[in-house]
């Protein structure tokens, strides 16, 4: 006997049972998102290797230990997507999308790919939410889209949260700040991590981004980017944190908080909660002023942000969250025959045609055993059809809910249906 098969280390499957609350999330999302004016964006689940490489950075640990990457039957090495931002800028360049639309402001909801150690909030295929808006370099970009982030966690009753904020300069202070913490952190490298070792001299901004004990130790006195801003850096983050002030954001100055990803400038933010344990981050994201010109674009300013969903998603189940229910048929169609088939074929077709949910039987059971699977899955009424209801012209159709039963004429079994079911819609 074969084996069955599983699914592979690192993914989940999404049943049914709890697939409805995937499109709770998802719906709301889409709610917030328009009401922001963002349109949603979709990109091929994988990419040539060299995107990421260039606009995330070789040098990151996503790139350099995480890729799944392969080469397809022409030689070219691609990878699925582990993160949107940098297919979001291709399309914006290949497109060219800034000659049609100044500011491009789009959402998406995608499943990502990492080879990372597999933990409670952390898979190796997941589910992002996010945000891009791609053309303006002015401050209040930034505050909407972590306004936006925000707004999507509050609106699910997420009140345990923390936004940390910070800026990480640009290509002209940040080679200054790097040289400092370097040298700084030349004085430590007995007491640093083997990792963090090897990214001292080739990207020392990495170390403060370490979840090792010793480094954090060694980076508590570290010098602090604040001091090494140029001026359009140090004024960009004084409006920011204005703005916020003045839409009433509180946030959590963090000099430490750098991101993964190298193409980062300016702001960078990140939105963590105790509930998650270790792994705290529910959302992240910043600006990225560089990565267009990156991947060969001309220089074009970005701000945006991605969300766990699988970490929401640990949140709320967490907190009890009231998910609603699984979507259920509102009526079953049971008959006992085969010679009535075509009939209560007929009837649910129909029915469905006018956008009612409706099941029947399709595994030849008894009337009691389709009765039980009527009650099963919850549906509201239940359509019987027998020799006997079809010598009289008649049905019987049960109100599951109140255990009622009605007789009723079989050319009215659509028009009382529908008629119920409008009632119940207008109730709800």
């Amino acid at each position: 006997m074969k084996k069955i098969l599983k699914n592979v280390r690192g993914t989940k499957d999404i049943l049914p049972d709890e697939s409805y609350k995937w499109q709770h999330i998802e719906q709301r999302v889409r709610k917030i998102f328009e009401v922001y004016n963002y349109k949603e964006m979709r990109t091929p689940i994988f990419e040539e290797t060299e995107l990421f490489a260039r606009g995330i950075g070789e040098l990151t640990d996503i790139v350099s230990k995480e890729m799944y990457t392969f080469f397809d039957k022409g030689g070219t090495s691609l990878t699925l997507k582990p993160e949107m931002t940098a297919s979001v800028m291709r399309a914006y360049l290949q497109h060219e999308v800034n000659k049609q639309i100044p500011l491009f402001k789009v959402y998406y909801i995608s499943p990502m790919f990492r080879q990372e150690r597999p933990q409670a909030g952390r898979l190796r295929q997941f589910h992002q939410i996010g945000a891009e808006a791609i053309g303006s370099p002015n401050s209040e970009v930034d505050a909407e889209i972590i306004a936006l982030a925000l707004h999507i966690i509050e609106n699910f009753d997420i009140k345990n949260y923390t936004l940390k904020l910070n800026s990480v300069g640009c290509q002209n202070c940040r080679p200054a700040y790097k040289e400092v913490l370097r040298e700084y952190l030349r004085k430590f490298y007995d007491l640093l991590s083997e990792d963090s070792k090897n990214r001292v001299e080739r990207n020392p901004l990495r170390v403060l981004d370490s979840k090792d004990e010793k480094d954090k130790a060694v980076v508590e006195n570290a010098p602090l980017i604040y001091e090494y801003l140029c001026g359009n850096c140090a004024e960009h983050f004084e409006e920011l944190k204005g703005i916020l002030d003045a839409i009433g954001i509180k946030y959590e100055l963090d000099p430490f908080l750098v991101r993964g990803l190298d193409y980062y400038t300016k702001t960078a933010f990140e939105i963590i909660s105790p509930d998650l344990g270790s792994q705290d981050a529910i959302a992240g994201g910043g600006r990225y002023d560089l990565l267009s010109k990156e991947l060969g674009g001309p220089e074009v300013p970005g701000v945006g942000f991605a969300l766990g969903i699988e970490r929401m998603m640990l949140i709320l189940e967490k907190n009890a969250y009231n998910f609603g229910e699984v979507s259920k048929p509102f009526v079953y169609v049971a008959y006992l025959g085969s010679n009535l088939r075509n009939f209560a074929l007929n009837i649910v077709f129909s029915l469905r045609k006018k956008m009612i949910p409706c099941e029947m039987e399709l595994l030849n059971r008894s009337l009691k055993s389709q009765m039980r699977e009527a009650d099963r899955q919850g549906v509201r009424f239940v359509v019987i059809i027998g020799e006997d209801e079809l010598r009289n012209n008649k049905c019987t159709i049960r109100d599951m809910k109140s255990g009622e039963q009605f007789g009723v004429e079989l050319s009215q079994i659509l028009e009382f249906i529908t008629s119920r079911y409008a009632q119940e819609a207008s109730t709800n």
